[in-house]
């Protein structure tokens, strides 16, 4: 299962998702929490989690269900009886909508509006924004599914200290938050890579949605104010409140020394000052044990080792990476058959810890062949294969030479110990072989090759006939 925060104890420790789950947008309805984040280019995508004290979460659907784009930064919303996913993807922003969050949520639809990080809000006359990156915002119409008029710029961004060592200056992910008639606009800057110190969360308030408004005091809210912390890049909040009424922020932040990880999600608490500002808590330390928010606890995370749904779909830890075909293949709670292709999309899996072991049987049809790899992109990838010819090395794209192999079968296991990756195989589970390929992975990430992504476990079906993965093993090292 996966990693939970939850200390058992009323405390818990960040992060609150271990992984790569960026872009965090999370929203209240009643007793229950919904939450999403950016799915890029894996397909199926916006995973929906469900959770009752904000630590402890379900995955409960995924909204997009086929691949659409580079979905970046979406905005999960809840207005009038609909639930709502304003995405940007490839940088244009469209609208998801379902009754509940389980869904069926619908496809998606273009809103009219080129940009990325979008934010919903409504007023007090049923009058609805969209708010988007740079500063700018679009009304929607009535049904909020479509803008109306033409974007305009409304905020310019908090003017931070120069000499701050950031990426740029960059402002995204506007939210709106209405509270005790205010429109609290709460955005990232600096960057969301870069420097540790270079993301931050800043926020603004005023009584109209399209301003003027008015600088936080207790900017920036959060912040990695030293290369030295653990969280760095700390930024890109969602508030949300309690039934009780407290108020949290939700937001994202690299792991320093394993940004191969992602940018996993964090929470911290929210107070509010007398003259109506929210700020976090003198005495929060993000790397300490923090009290939780009330509420039960959901049952936390995935159950890895399954590759199907109860409900018949692909499991929650498995996704496409950019399927730019139609995949044929089956499924049974332990196993996958996968048709192959010569230009096969991999299936992937986001491991969580900065230690970790991963295992899968294989098995080959006649003119099929497999790869278990380490995986970043489509140009950056290493691991072990396997075809008819016999077992081969894959090292960052390019395949070695095969080396003969007597079997169509085999056990693969991965051991990634702090970036350093061995590969071990065996026939029959109980006599195992060092592979002769290892690789050093400390430099997957972001800052280095782009895209925004993080190294992910991928299994690849190459060739033609197919390629059955079953038994797939992970667990922490």
């Amino acid at each position: 299962m996966q990693a939970s925060g939850d200390l058992g104890n009323g405390t818990y420790r960040n992060p609150i998702l271990a992984g790569d789950y960026a872009d965090p947008s999370v929203v209240r309805v009643g007793d229950d929490y919904y939450m999403t984040h950016s799915s890029f280019k894996f397909a199926p995508g916006l995973l929906i989690w469900h959770s009752k004290d904000l630590v402890n979460w379900e995955p409960i659907a995924k909204a997009l269900t086929d691949y659409a784009g580079d979905v970046w930064a979406p905005d999960l919303t809840f207005y009038k009886d609909r639930y709502y996913i304003y995405a940007p993807i490839n940088e244009e922003i469209m609208v998801l909508t379902a009754k509940h969050p389980h869904g069926p949520w619908s496809d998606p639809q273009k809103v009219g509006v080129q940009g990325i990080d979008p934010g919903h809000v409504a007023d007090s006359n049923g009058n609805r924004y969209l708010f988007f990156s740079d500063g700018y915002m679009v009304e929607l119409a009535e049904d909020g599914m479509s803008a109306v008029g033409t974007p305009r710029k409304v905020y310019d961004g908090w003017p931070f200290p120069k000499e701050w060592v950031v990426e740029g200056n960059f402002m995204e992910s506007p939210k709106l938050t209405f509270h005790n008639g205010y429109f609290y606009l709460t955005v990232a800057q600096g960057g969301t890579s870069g420097p540790s110190t270079s993301h931050m969360v800043a926020s603004a308030r005023s009584k109209e949605p399209w301003g003027p408004y008015e600088h936080s005091p207790h900017n920036p809210i959060i912040r990695t104010q030293s290369r030295n912390e653990r969280w760095c890049s700390k930024g890109h909040g969602s508030l949300v409140d309690t039934p009780d009424g407290g108020w949290w922020i939700v937001y994202h932040a690299y792991e320093k020394g394993y940004y191969t990880l992602g940018r996993q999600t964090l929470l911290e608490p929210l107070e509010w000052t007398e003259d109506g500002w929210f700020r976090v808590p003198l005495h929060c330390k993000t790397d300490e044990p923090i009290p939780k928010p009330p509420g039960d606890a959901v049952p936390h995370g995935m159950t890895y080792g399954e590759f199907q749904e109860a409900s018949g779909w692909l499991g929650y830890p498995w996704s496409w990476y950019q399927t730019n075909y139609d995949i044929q293949y089956t499924l049974q709670k332990q196993a996958i058959t996968i048709q192959a292709a010569p230009e096969a999309a991999p299936l992937v899996f986001m491991p969580e810890g900065h230690s970790y072991a991963a295992q899968v049987e294989i098995e080959l049809s006649e003119e099929s062949a497999a790869q278990f790899l380490l995986f970043y992109n489509g140009s950056t990838y290493s691991g072990f294969g396997i075809s008819q010819e016999g077992l081969y090395g894959v090292i960052r794209g390019w395949e070695t030479p095969s080396k003969p192999y007597p079997h169509r079968r085999v056990i693969v296991r991965l051991e990634n110990n702090e970036h350093e990756v061995v590969f071990y195989y065996s026939a029959d589970g109980s006599e195992w072989n060092k592979f002769e390929h290892s690789f050093e992975t400390s430099g997957w990430h972001h800052n280095t090759l782009g895209g925004f992504l993080a190294l992910r476990i991928a299994l690849r079906a190459k060739g033609s006939g197919e390629v059955t993965f079953k038994n797939f093993i992970y667990q922490k090292l």
